[in-house]
Parts: structure tokens; C-alpha cells; sequence
């Protein structure tokens, strides 16, 4: 029998990697995991958990613009956090746009500089 357990990593591209990491490590505060192995292109990994974000430098093939404004209605990757409140407070805080889960729980959809939509939903565990 086939059983799938677990998301390993989701791929995200992006076009300029200097302005992605700005999103997702000073915005987000994710650290790059430096024990991942050099690739053959650029790009960097951010461990999450059991899984990771693996930001991958290359010609991305859908528009940045004209994309749902409800990331919940586009294709993304989400996100468990703890701190979900203080994230919320420094989206406002710097004007970065977003939308709430209008599933009512404490989620928001937020995209980064090259259009990759990600929901980021409250957990109560590290």
C-alpha cells in the first residue's frame, strides 16, 4: 500500500533572490539553512519544521500581476506560525497587503515580491 506522510519542501521561484530573501528573511525572520548542499543555480532553503521553502532562481513562467487578490484562490504554499498575531501587527505595520482566511480561523494570505502566494496559519506549538 501507498502512503504519502508528508510535504518534504515546496519549491517557490522568484526572479531577483537578493529582494526575495529581504521578504523572507527580513520580513518573515526565516534563516537560511546553511547544512542544504550548493545547487547547480541559485536559490536558498529555509527549514520549517520537518519540511523546508526552497527558493529557486529562475525565468518564472506566470505573471506577477493580474493573480487573484485572495492568495486562498491561487496556488500557494501554507505555513503553520507561532506568533501569529505580532506577524499580523508587522504586515500592518509596514503596509505589506494581505488578506484574512474567510474560513474564520486565524490564517492570512500574503505574497511575496514575485507573486508566490502563502498562507500563513496560527499554531499553538513550535
Amino acid at each position: 500500500m501507498i502512503r504519502f506522510t508528508e510535504v518534504l519542501h515546496a519549491s517557490l521561484l522568484v526572479a531577483d533572490l537578493p529582494r526575495a530573501r529581504r521578504f523572507y528573511e527580513g520580513l518573515l525572520g526565516l534563516v537560511p539553512d546553511a547544512a542544504r548542499p550548493a545547487m547547480s543555480f541559485d536559490g536558498v532553503w529555509y527549514a520549517l519544521g520537518q519540511g523546508a521553502i526552497h527558493l529557486l532562481v529562475v525565468a518564472n513562467p506566470d505573471p506577477v500581476t493580474g493573480r487573484p487578490a485572495h492568495g486562498g484562490r491561487d496556488r500557494h504554499t501554507a505555513i503553520g506560525v507561532v506568533g501569529w498575531a505580532e506577524l499580523r501587527v508587522r504586515l500592518d505595520a509596514l503596509a505589506i497587503p494581505y488578506t484574512v482566511s474567510q474560513s474564520g480561523r486565524n490564517a492570512l494570505f500574503v505574497r511575496d515580491p514575485d507573486g508566490n502566494a502563502l498562507e500563513l496559519i496560527e499554531v499553538d506549538h513550535g
